[in-house]
């Protein structure tokens, strides 16, 4: 697999269309990251360290919907394996007019668009969600 981070981001998006209750991924540091972000902003449920039946550890987050609708109507991978997007902290483009959220890899660790402005730090811009 040549982008894992895409993998989790489409593993996401299909979860809130199939409706399901929980999606479940392979485990890694930064998409544990991405999936607090996300917990925190309130476009998923609850995240939990699992492991599967090879014994390889797995992230499993629980979806969360409104009128049977998913919370996050849209999930977008911005830098990709072949075009890494690097933006200074003044130049980070704005979700949909602020309505939604931009995840950054800072040297500061992964942080939303806006904790980003606030302590003035840049980085890549992993995804867009909204």
């Amino acid at each position: 697999m040549t982008d894992p981070i895409s993998d989790f981001l489409t593993r996401l998006r299909n979860a809130g269309k199939a409706r399901l209750e929980n999606c479940i991924a392979p485990h890694s540091r930064l998409k544990e990251g991405i999936a607090a972000i996300l917990s925190a902003e309130g476009y998923v449920g609850a995240v939990s360290r699992g492991v599967d039946e090879r014994g390889h550890p797995t992230l499993i987050v629980k979806m969360k919907y409104v009128d049977d609708k998913p919370v996050m109507t849209g999930l977008v991978r911005a830098s990709t394996p072949g075009r890494r997007l690097y933006y200074k902290y003044t130049e980070i483009p704005r979700v949909l007019n602020g309505l939604g959220i931009a995840v950054v890899s800072t040297s500061k660790g992964l942080m939303k668009d806006a904790d980003c402005r606030r302590q003035k730090a840049g980085g890549e811009l992993i995804c867009n969600v909204w």
